[in-house]
């Protein structure tokens, strides 16, 4: 479906402007800035970054040289940026334009779904204003970085997916989404058969997997290269990881699923004796207070091919975060679920289109989650009003 050329400059014009909120409510120079350093390594031809920064988590190699264990596709795409303004530029910045992106793909992949321009808008405002996305935008640490650059990729890929389903630019688009949060990889599979009438042809479905293999190949290598397994991003030799209480099973065990959910789903603002009263947790937040609007995913038709395969993507994803030792801390929100925001954000959608809307319910709960973000970004990053 073409976008006529109104809807599209609404579609411009929105994210433009929640760019520039961005930059207003952002919380300044990241000293999280590991992609920055890993691009500036890149350009010197090295993997590894060089000098002390006793604040990164990192793997040493020795006193002055350190892996960064975050997939690469963050500092690949800071390489021009750290070619013309060097390694002193602000990693946040980027973060800044991936979260637009982030709200124009969404704009996109609504009207594609329906050609409805006010949908479009409303799907706009809520994942970029609505949703703790504005937040891990507006910092843009090493941590957010990823997860906004894997969301934006993710969300081009559904477009593409709700469009033309071009066989190379999806492989790239899934393949960057693998570099920045490797395990939203287990996920791919059933996005393809969101349109299987397509991929069903397996010269077109060979071309997606020859070129999502250039991607996973890089990866492997990169491991491979640093840490002598494909399979091992280095997580694991960060000092203190293996002795630290949050990682009592191990990196990975279903054990801290519940631990997980409690953050995701009942985890509450701090509340205070003194002034401001209540306050953001830095341990987190649940989605229900966060974006209580993704209520609307329930409503996406149940019986649609699309719907199903969205939940059982969220699902899985979902079940491969909280088996984490580590919850996000520290966070607004519950900040892992942003892997899976753009098949929530698509159920969301559908759900809405359902139901005819956006009605004044719809609207009324998207201010609701503006407010409540407003209310985290702001106290977080400009008043360092937080409680743990």
């Amino acid at each position: 479906m073409m976008i006529n050329h109104k809807s599209r400059l609404v579609i411009i014009i929105t994210s433009i402007i929640i760019l520039i909120i961005y930059f207003l409510s952002s919380a300044g120079n990241t000293a999280f800035n590991h992609f920055i350093l890993l691009a500036d390594a890149f350009l010197k031809g090295h993997l590894y970054i060089e000098g002390v920064y006793p604040w990164l988590e990192k793997v040493p190699i020795d006193i002055n040289r350190w892996y960064v264990t975050n997939p690469p596709m963050p500092a690949i795409i800071a390489l021009p940026f750290v070619l013309i303004f060097g390694k002193e530029f602000p990693q946040q910045i980027i973060a800044h334009i991936f979260g637009m992106g982030i709200v124009g793909m969404t704009m996109i992949l609504s009207y594609k779904i329906k050609k409805d321009i006010k949908l479009a808008i409303w799907s706009g405002l809520l994942i970029g204003l609505g949703s703790i996305v504005w937040f891990l935008s507006s910092v843009g640490s090493v941590w957010y970085l990823g997860q906004v650059t894997s969301a934006f990729f993710l969300t081009w890929a559904l477009v593409e997916i709700f469009g033309k389903s071009r066989p190379i630019l999806l492989g790239i688009l899934l393949g960057s989404v693998f570099l920045s949060r490797s395990h939203t990889a287990l996920v791919f599979p059933f996005m393809i058969f969101m349109n299987w009438n397509k991929f069903k042809n397996i010269k077109i479905l060979t071309k997606l997997i020859l070129v999502f293999s250039i991607f996973a190949i890089f990866g492997f290598s990169y491991n491979y290269l640093r840490f002598g397994n494909p399979f091992d991003n280095g997580y694991s030799l960060i000092p203190d990881v293996n002795t630290s209480s949050w990682f009592s099973s191990g990196l990975w065990s279903p054990t801290y699923i519940p631990k997980n959910f409690n953050i995701f789903f009942l985890k509450l603002p701090v509340i205070r004796d003194t002034f401001p009263y209540i306050v953001p947790s830095l341990a987190g937040m649940s989605i229900i207070l966060t974006t209580p609007a993704f209520i609307y995913a329930f409503f996406a038709a149940k019986k649609d091919l699309v719907t199903k395969l969205s939940w059982i993507s969220i699902l899985i994803i979902l079940f491969i975060v909280a088996s984490h030792g580590g919850t996000g801390f520290s966070q607004f929100g519950y900040r892992f679920a942003v892997d899976f925001y753009p098949f929530l954000m698509l159920l969301t959608i559908k759900g809405i289109v359902k139901q005819n809307g956006p009605r004044w319910h719809n609207w009324l709960l998207l201010l609701i989650c503006i407010i409540v973000n407003t209310w985290g970004v702001l106290f977080i990053n400009k008043f360092d009003w937080v409680g743990w």
